[in-house]
């Protein structure tokens, strides 16, 4: 199982960023698929996740409204888009299957 992120950048309060995990190594579209951050000094938290076929969804409580999450089964892909960004989203952010396998993360900085 591979996970690669990307998508991660600096950007200022209120802007906006679309991250990417391209998966492979396994069946994509047979799994659930989840985005968790990790702040400095901080535990790692889910953000959001989404079933295999992508009709559920479900969000950490900080991010609803703001953030989307949806997959490309087709692209072996899961997107995390990050709208109205705070300085409080700053984290590293990772995506998940299986509970068991990471990728190695994207910075997201959110900062003037």
């Amino acid at each position: 199982v591979q996970l690669v992120e990307s998508g991660g950048d600096l950007v200022q309060p209120g802007g906006s960023l679309r991250l990417s995990c391209a998966a492979s190594g396994f069946t994509f579209s047979n799994y659930d698929m989840s985005w968790y951050r990790q702040a400095p000094g901080k535990e790692r938290d889910m953000v959001a996740d989404i079933s295999s076929a992508g009709t559920i969804t479900n969000y950490k409580d900080s991010v609803k409204g703001r953030f989307i999450i949806f997959r490309d089964n087709r692209k072996n892909t899961v997107y995390l888009q990050m709208n109205s960004l705070k300085p409080e989203d700053t984290a590293v952010y990772y995506c998940s299957t299986q509970a068991s396998y990471w990728g190695q993360g994207t910075q997201v900085t959110v900062s003037s």
